[in-house]
């Protein structure tokens, strides 16, 4: 009779945390109680230096993950490759799992310009919404708009510890995730990814079901969000050749080219001020947004005029169309042009070349190899001959016109369908845990997507959490502590609720 109780007991239990309203309430109260003890792990986390080429410090980073993942009983290791840093792996195994869901985040951070910070990077500082700094250990309560500052405290140590926190909270309610549970922690990601692909590669790295990607801010609305795509990526840098010396633009001006002006020219012919890219064939490829990608972007708040405020800028490029619907289509980003001087160091000179530094982000299904050959057909079109090193002097002679082109790597675009079963799944569980999402067909920025589908076309959805105002990759860098609470609540429903049949 106690045997029979017991098992029904335990049979009550599992379908009051398995519902997503219940689990969010109950972690919800759990964290009210324990939020002094996930900021001081968190503060610890952000105060380890952890730039990627950084090697001695981003070590430090992996192994105190690991042990950060092992004291809360996960299987843990640090996968290693020669030359890059550690992939922090850990499982939490569930006997009797239909199906293994990962969760990925990265534990790099971009460089740091010290002079432009408040404080200190690596000194993580808490600041109310005043600015003023809080001594947030020994104050009466903790306020869910007080902020971290310090590197990488949205841009994505954030996902780490709430994931971890959630663990904490479903073992002090006695609950126990539903699927078996991967965590994938790169040190690399804001250096590119470049050994990804490889670490995705070896034998240990099993493919799960399905993973959510856990990276970025949440809408400018401080809804949360669930992002199925990324833009792909590929960068160009371009080098056009004056005269082999500067040279008195009195005595050679209008005789002598001057490559400033063949370099704005060429960019020019390249994309025009609406932002649409002048390239031959460049929207060939393009897949067109399906029926349900619509109607999701028509549900997705307006905060145009916000950010306009934000932003100081009086227009918006695109011909009228919505930011959202921009990001659908490709983009050709000048960042950045270099040549000569202004101002006081200005001289009356004809420079000796001009550089210019290009960014494309793609989407589906165009990938860095169908795009740049593209863009090399259209250069040469504008009278330019294409060298891929510096060149010597009897290249300047034999040509009129001279670039030299240089490409990065890049990635492709991903886009996962926002009616498979595994999409539908988090967004209800969400909701359900009342953190209804945005749903976002595809996001602005780049993420090596794709890598993590190779093998058996898993789902790869995105889950970001930090506040859309978290200065990512700028200095006084921030969370806003409510967004690391609600992400928290939102971890620990999906670890419990995500129960349904195999995808």
């Amino acid at each position: 009779m106690r045997l029979r109780l017991v098992i029904f007991l335990m049979m009550l239990n599992t379908t009051l945390w398995a519902d997503p309203a219940t689990v969010a309430k109950d972690v919800r109260q759990w964290r009210t109680n324990h939020e002094r003890e996930i900021l001081a792990e968190f503060a610890q986390l952000l105060s380890i230096p952890n730039l990627a080429n950084d090697a001695p410090n981003i070590r430090r980073n992996a192994e105190a993950i690991r042990t950060m993942c092992e004291k809360r009983g996960l299987v843990a290791k640090l996968a290693t490759i020669e030359g890059a840093p550690p992939v922090v792996v850990a499982d939490f195994v569930v006997p009797n799992a239909k199906r293994t869901v990962a969760f990925y985040a990265h534990y790099d951070g971009q460089p740091v310009d010290v002079s432009q910070w408040i404080s200190e990077p690596w000194k993580p500082v808490m600041r109310d919404n005043a600015g003023n700094d809080v001594d947030w250990r020994n104050a009466k309560t903790i306020d869910a708009e007080w902020r971290f500052f310090a590197r990488s405290a949205g841009d994505d140590k954030a996902p780490i510890i709430a994931m971890l926190a959630a663990l904490d909270a479903l073992r002090g309610l006695k609950m126990q995730p539903s699927v078996n549970l991967r965590f994938f922690f790169e040190g690399e990601e804001e250096a590119g990814s470049p050994h990804l692909a490889d670490y995705l590669k070896l034998p240990e790295m099993s493919h799960p079901d399905a993973w959510v990607f856990c990276d970025g801010p949440v809408h400018q609305s401080r809804r949360m969000e669930l992002v199925f795509g990324a833009r792909g990526s590929v960068d160009l840098d371009l080098t056009v050749y004056g005269p082999i010396k500067g040279l008195h633009d009195g005595h050679y001006g209008n005789w002598v080219p001057n490559p400033i002006v063949r370099l704005t020219h060429l960019i020019d012919s390249m994309r025009d001020e609406s932002g649409r890219i002048l390239i031959k064939g460049f929207y060939d490829d393009l897949r067109k947004p399906t029926a349900i990608e619509k109607e999701a972007l028509a549900k997705i708040p307006n905060v145009e005029g916000d950010l306009r405020r934000e932003f100081q800028i009086g227009a918006t490029e695109g011909n009228g169309k919505s930011l959202n619907e921009l990001l659908m289509l490709p983009s050709l980003n000048l960042r950045g042009i270099e040549a000569g001087h202004v101002g006081s160091q200005a001289s009356n000179t004809i420079p000796t070349e001009a550089r210019a530094s290009i960014d494309f982000r793609l989407v589906p299904n165009e990938t860095p190899e169908s795009i740049k050959p593209l863009v090399e057909k259209h250069i040469v079109a504008q009278g330019f001959s294409i060298v891929r090193q510096t060149p010597d002097a009897a290249a300047r002679l034999a040509s009129a016109k001279i670039v030299k082109v240089e490409w990065g790597p890049g990635y492709p675009a991903s886009r996962t369908p926002l009616d498979l079963p595994f999409s539908r799944e988090l967004a209800a569980i969400m909701a359900a845990a009342g953190h209804e999402p945005i749903l976002l067909p595809t996001a602005g920025g780049s993420l090596p997507m794709n890598l993590f589908q190779q093998g058996n076309n898993a789902p790869v959805i995105v889950f970001p959490i930090a506040n859309h105002d978290d200065n990512q990759h700028a200095a006084n860098e921030n969370l806003r502590l409510q967004n690391l609470w609600d992400g928290i609540e939102v971890f620990a429903s999906f670890f419990t609720s995500l129960d349904h049949a195999n995808n």
